[in-house]
C-alpha cells in the first residue's frame, strides 16, 4: 500500500488567514546557524535534516501544543500530585488503626469538655486521622478556590510580557524567516503561553501545599475552613514529631490539640458567614495582586524554551513576589482580622475548657504561641506563593477583646459577636477592646428593652393592660 502524498507548503510567511507559517518558522529556527548547541544536538540524533512528512509531523505537534487543553490557570490535578509528591519524599506513613482510635478518643473527650465553656454546639462530630497526603487531598478544592485568583493574575502577567517583548523585537527575532512579524505569533503562543503559565503555578502550589502537610497538626490549623463536612482532623505523625520536642505526653498533647481543632470547627459550623468571609477576603486579596512587570519581561528575554526547567527558576523568582498595591493591602488588613479573631477565639475557649483537666494545659498554651510566632519554612513557603502571611499578627489583641467579653457578659456575650459581620469586631476594635465591649453592652441592653417592649405591646394588643402613656387616664 503506497504512502499519502505528503502536501507540498509554499514558502508563504504568513498563512490565508494571517497566521504565521509555523512549519516555515520551525524549519528556519532548527537551521539557524546562530544555535550550534541545536544543531549539535539534531545530528546527533541523526535528525539534522528533516524531510518533509517529519516536519509535517512536528508542525502538527507544535499546533497542538499551541492551542490544544485546558486553558484553566490552575491544574489541581498537577498540584495534588506535586504536593503527595512533596510528601512522599518527606516521609508518609499510613495511619494505622490505633492512632485512629485515639484521635477518635481525643476528639469525643475535646467534645465533652468544650460543651460548657460554648454556646456554640457540637456539630455532627466527624473525627478523622489523616496522613498528610490524605490531607493534601482533601483540601485541595479549597486550596483551589484560594489560588486560582493568583494563578490568573500570573497567567495574564505572563502574556503580557511576551506580548511587550515581541512588540519590541520587530523583526529581529533570530531563527525567524525574514520579514515575520514576531507579534503575529502571540495570538497562537498564548495558549501554550496560558498552559506553561498553569504548570508552573500548580507545580509551585503543589510544593506549598505538601509543605504545609509536613507541619500541620490538625486539619484547619491555619485558620481557614479547608476540611470538607465540618471533620475534626487531626495528623497524627506531625503530632507525634511536635510532642517528642515537649515535656508532655503525647496523649495530653493531642486531646490540647482535639480541643483546638474541635472549637474551630465549631465555630465554622455556627458561624455560617465566617467561612465564605475568610475565602472572600483571601480571593480579593488574590484579584487585586500586582506583579512586577519589569522583573517579568526580563525573566522573558532569558528564557530559553529548550530548558523548562531553567524557564521556571527565571520565571518563579519573580512571578511569586507581588508588589502590594492599595486595594490589596486593604484585603489583607482584613483577612489578618479575621484569622486574628478566629484564633484569639480559638485560644481563649480552649484554655476555659482544658486548664480544669490537663496538668500541662499552661505549657501546651505557650508551645502552641511560640509555635505560631516562629512560624516555618512551609508558611514561608506559602508566603512567597500567595504573598500573604497565614499567622494572625494581631492574635494577643484579638485574645484580649474576647477574654474581656467573656469577663463583662460570660461565654454568651463572648459568642453573641459573631452574629453577624456588621457587628464582629474589626480591625480597629482590636485597638480598643474595652470600648467594643462597652458598645456591645450597651447594644445588648438596647436589644433587651426592644424586646420587653415587643412583648408588652403584645399583651396590650391581646386584652392584657396597656403598656406606657396610651393605658394611662387622662
Amino acid at each position: 500500500m503506497s504512502n499519502p502524498p505528503v502536501p507540498s507548503h509554499e514558502p508563504d510567511p504568513e498563512e490565508p488567514h494571517g497566521e504565521p507559517d509555523l512549519e516555515q518558522m520551525l524549519q528556519s529556527f532548527l537551521s539557524n546557524p546562530d544555535n550550534p548547541q541545536l544543531q549539535q544536538a539534531l545530528s546527533a540524533m541523526g535528525i539534522d535534516k528533516l524531510d518533509p512528512a517529519t516536519m509535517g509531523m512536528l508542525t502538527a505537534q507544535v499546533k497542538a501544543m499551541f492551542s490544544g487543553g485546558s486553558s484553566d490557570p490552575f491544574d489541581p490535578a498537577m498540584a495534588t500530585n506535586i504536593a503527595r509528591q512533596t510528601v512522599s519524599a518527606a516521609g508518609d506513613a499510613t495511619v494505622g488503626e490505633v492512632a485512629r482510635r485515639q484521635a477518635e478518643e481525643a476528639v469525643s473527650v475535646a467534645e465533652l469538655w468544650l460543651d460548657p465553656v460554648t454556646d456554640f454546639a457540637a456539630s455532627s462530630t466527624v473525627a478523622r486521622a489523616w496522613s498528610r497526603a490524605e490531607w493534601v487531598e482533601q483540601t485541595m478544592p479549597v486550596w483551589q478556590r484560594l489560588v486560582e485568583p493568583v494563578a490568573a493574575g500570573v497567567s495574564n502577567a505572563i502574556v503580557q510580557a511576551m506580548r511587550s517583548q515581541l512588540g519590541e523585537a520587530g523583526g529581529t527575532v533570530p531563527g525567524l524567516p525574514p520579514g515575520m512579524d514576531p507579534s503575529a505569533m502571540l495570538g497562537q503562543m498564548e495558549p501554550m503561553l496560558t498552559r506553561m503559565s498553569s504548570s508552573m503555578f500548580s507545580a509551585q502550589a503543589g510544593q506549598a501545599i505538601g509543605a504545609l502537610a509536613g507541619d500541620l497538626l490538625t486539619g484547619t490549623e491555619v485558620g481557614l475552613p479547608l476540611v470538607p463536612g465540618q471533620a475534626i482532623a487531626l495528623l497524627p505523625a506531625n503530632i507525634a514529631a511536635f510532642a517528642e520536642g515537649l515535656e508532655v505526653e503525647e496523649s495530653e498533647v493531642r486531646i490540647y490539640l482535639a480541643v483546638r481543632e474541635a472549637a474551630r470547627v465549631r465555630l465554622f459550623a455556627e458561624v455560617p458567614w465566617l467561612a465564605s468571609q475568610l475565602v472572600e477576603a483571601v480571593q480579593a486579596y488574590a484579584r487585586d495582586i500586582s506583579f512586577d512587570m519589569a522583573g517579568i519581561e526580563e525573566a522573558m528575554q532569558q528564557i530559553d524554551p529548550a530548558d523548562p526547567e531553567a524557564m521556571q527558576e527565571a520565571l518563579g523568582s519573580r512571578l511569586f513576589s507581588p508588589e502590594p498595591s492599595a486595594a490589596q493591602q486593604a484585603a489583607l488588613t482584613r483577612l489578618e482580622t479575621y484569622l486574628a479573631l478566629v484564633e484569639g477565639w480559638v485560644d481563649v475557649v480552649t484554655e476555659q475548657a482544658t486548664r480544669p483537666h490537663l496538668p500541662h494545659a499552661a505549657a501546651l498554651v505557650e508551645s502552641v504561641r511560640r509555635r505560631r510566632a516562629s512560624g516555618g519554612p512551609a508558611e514561608r513557603l506559602f508566603s512567597q506563593l500567595v504573598g500573604l502571611e497565614l499567622r494572625p499578627r494581631r492574635l494577643r489583641d484579638a485574645a484580649n477583646l474576647w477574654a474581656a467579653l467573656e469577663a463583662s457578659g460570660g461565654a454568651t456575650a463572648r459568642d453573641a459577636a459573631w452574629a453577624h459581620p456588621d457587628v464582629a469586631p474589626t480591625a480597629a476594635d482590636l485597638d480598643d477592646p474595652l470600648g467594643f465591649v462597652e458598645r456591645s453592652r450597651s447594644h445588648g441592653e438596647g436589644d433587651d428593652m426592644d424586646a420587653a417592649l415587643e412583648a408588652m405591646l403584645r399583651e396590650g394588643g391581646t386584652g392584657g393592660p396597656a403598656a406606657g402613656p396610651a393605658g394611662e387616664d387622662r
